[in-house]
């Protein structure tokens, strides 16, 4: 509960009119940590999400979306200036829906926001224990038994009431209920599914506002009850909002620059930071990472590391009394996941879904978002995975999910054949993230994990078969007459979503040289790069022509004023800009030189060629430079050292520990 959170602690909140003294808790601590989402009003269906974030309309979580808006639009009029009595709020798991709901109650219990209603009524879908029978009045009494005015007399003032459904699809019942059974009067008691109908149809008080959140996948009956409703979707976290909410995580603004430009670094990790749940999951695995170590450069936490956390926070209110069933549908997802990432397609017609036995209520919405149809459009139900990276990891599961002789793709379409993968990547870099899960996903701790926490077993085989693909492409790379070198940058991203040692040294071990060219190195980029440079006992060459390193978003200039509203550190007004200068952050190459220095490496030649090495970067290589007992060759060719620079450099060329032989 102390962060944002998606689905806990909402509980069975309802207040009474502001005028009875009655406010939600936590107001103001709610307000320090909430982050806007993304809303659109009519979600679109043409256009492909461009940070890969499948909403239902597929729309793109930008905050320069059209329609995108936060909660003072759920009940502001339309386009066609009508002001809606019904709002489903739309919403993939862990985009955020409960906490919506907290912000309506807590800007109403304040009095800023939903000022028309004079009472707000509450029911948690998933933990509320709703009777057999009830009438609407019962409803509202149990929403609030400590009501001080008879549930009779509130419901009276139609207009001034809102109804609020969260999880409206866990109630689990048929939503097709005769017209002439249906009630009028809120006092009549009915069966819970005649009362609920009721209020939806507006045939008992007909005035009154509802607002509905629920999983796109449960959205096809529901659509035939209402009338006059308004759609509204939640897309996630803009890129903006991505960067404040690690700002309002982390208490120390310090920390959260780090854990950012880490995120920011790695594409992968901060296109799924779109999924607020996501946000959360790396936030939280981050801070661990912080406490563990003091600090963060040394993270051994990838991507697929994040992304299997990410599942078990979405599964662990799964049933888990017969992982069989989990592990068949796995199979089967992870199958359709395979199927459309080797035909480019990310839209899956309900048949297809049908056909691969993912027609689940129970499962498939942690999956798969239902696409919204557009007013008018009746083209049957179409899915897609909440992200095309998640699609990209359960392709890659594919490869090495267990399947006991039994499931062997019943289908019958896709072969699991990982040379098969490794060869196309050749000629298909569009599969670069399925083979970095694929590696990230046989190391020893992603096997143990996913068996312990969510019941799947992942067949260790692949590896064998990964380890010669690396020594081999790059012997295809190197000229016969030249020493073994790496020139990919990907192999050091396999290597460190692998994270072992023993698969590293056995990986690198027959290579010798180090030579990328014109590669703009991330803090992720550097961290990946550190590990393997540490665990290379052969490396003698390093050739960096045209590299450049960088401890932020590259694409971008360093953003100067990062707002961080009710988060600034002690002293400071609470709506503070916190300040990050280039002098403030570590040496560009502090991390490379470290790993340099570690105990057994064999490096002898060292060329930083057009690197754009700056004065802040000689201490570092004077210290390499006294500190390394084989390093006999440096280049340092086109860097602006400048006078005081160069003197670093001597010091470093003074002391007795240098081995260096030729400098240019």
């Amino acid at each position: 509960e102390h962060r944002w959170d998606s689905r806990e602690h909402m509980g069975q909140e309802s207040r009474q009119g502001r005028e009875l003294g009655a406010c939600p808790r936590e107001s103001s601590s709610f307000h320090s940590r909430f982050t806007t989402l993304t809303i659109t009003r009519e979600p679109r269906s043409k256009h492909g999400a461009k940070d890969g974030a499948m909403g239902t309309g597929q729309g793109c979580a930008s905050a320069s979306s059209g329609a995108a808006a936060a909660t003072t639009t759920l009940f502001e009029p339309g386009r066609d200036g009508q002001t809606p009595q019904v709002v489903v709020l739309v919403g993939a798991p862990g985009m955020g829906k409960t906490t919506m709901v907290r912000k309506v109650m807590v800007e109403w219990g304040e009095g800023t926001l939903h000022t028309q209603f004079d009472f707000v009524f509450c029911i948690d879908c998933k933990a509320i224990a709703l009777p057999m029978e009830a009438s609407v009045a019962d409803l509202v009494s149990q929403c609030c038994p400590d009501l001080q005015v008879p549930a009779g007399k509130i419901l009276d003032d139609q207009k001034k009431i809102l109804f609020i459904f969260d999880g409206f699809e866990a109630l689990g019942f048929s939503l097709v209920q005769p017209e002439a059974e249906l009630s009028s009067d809120p006092k009549e008691v009915k069966p819970l599914e005649l009362t609920l109908m009721s209020l939806l149809k507006k045939t008992v008080l007909p005035k009154a506002s509802l607002l509905i959140t629920m999983r796109p996948t449960a959205l096809g009956s529901l659509r035939q009850c209402l009338k006059g409703e308004y759609y509204m979707e939640i897309l996630g976290f803009s890129a903006a909002r991505r960067e404040e909410y690690f700002h309002r995580y982390f208490e120390n603004p310090n920390k959260a620059d780090v854990a950012f430009r880490f995120v920011r670094g790695n594409k992968i990790l901060y296109s799924l930071c779109v999924i607020p749940i996501m946000s959360w999951t790396i936030c939280t695995i981050l801070e661990q990472e912080l406490c563990g170590k003091k600090n963060l450069l040394e993270c051994s936490k990838a991507t697929t590391g994040m992304t299997m956390f990410y599942l078990s926070q979405l599964l662990k209110h799964r049933d888990r009394g017969n992982p069989q069933v989990l592990q068949q549908f796995l199979l089967q997802l992870c199958s359709l996941a395979a199927e459309g990432i080797w035909k480019h397609k990310v839209l899956f017609e309900e048949k297809e879904i049908k056909d691969y036995g993912l027609d689940q209520p129970g499962l498939l919405p942690y999956f798969l978002n239902e696409r919204i149809p557009r007013k008018g459009e009746d083209n049957g139900s179409v899915y897609a995975f909440t992200h095309l990276h998640l699609q990209e990891f359960f392709a890659a599961l594919f490869y090495v999910l267990e399947d006991d002789g039994e499931m062997v793709s019943s289908l019958g379409r896709l072969e699991k054949d990982v040379n098969k993968l490794l060869e196309s990547y050749k000629s298909r870099k569009d599969l670069n993230v399925t083979v970095r899960f694929l590696f990230g996903l046989v190391s020893q701790k992603s096997i143990e994990y996913m068996d312990k926490t969510i019941g799947c077993r992942i067949s260790p085989r692949a590896r064998e078969e990964l380890l010669e693909w690396l020594q081999g492409r790059h012997r295809g790379l190197s000229h016969p007459s030249q020493a073994l070198k790496i020139s990919e940058m990907d192999t050091f991203h396999f290597l460190f979503e692998m994270n072992e040692k023993s698969f590293a040294q056995s990986a690198l071990g027959h290579f010798t040289d180090l030579d990328l060219h014109n590669t703009k190195l991330t803090l992720y980029d550097q961290m990946a790069l550190s590990f393997c440079i540490q665990h290379w006992a052969g490396l003698g060459s390093i050739t960096l022509q045209g590299c450049s390193f960088h401890w932020q978003d590259p694409e971008a200039e360093l953003d100067a004023s990062v707002p961080c509203s009710g988060v600034s550190g002690a002293g400071e007004h609470p709506g503070a800009l916190v300040v990050r200068r280039w002098e403030e952050l570590p040496c560009p190459i502090h991390l490379f030189c470290r790993a340099l220095r570690h105990r057994d490496s064999a490096l002898q030649v060292l060329r930083l060629q057009w690197c754009r090495l700056s004065e802040s970067c000689c201490a570092e290589l004077a210290a390499l430079l006294a500190e390394h007992p084989g390093l006999a060759h440096l280049e340092l060719a086109d860097s602006s050292l400048g006078d005081s620079g160069v003197r670093l450099l001597c010091e470093g060329l003074r002391t007795p520990g240098s081995r260096l032989r030729i400098l240019r």
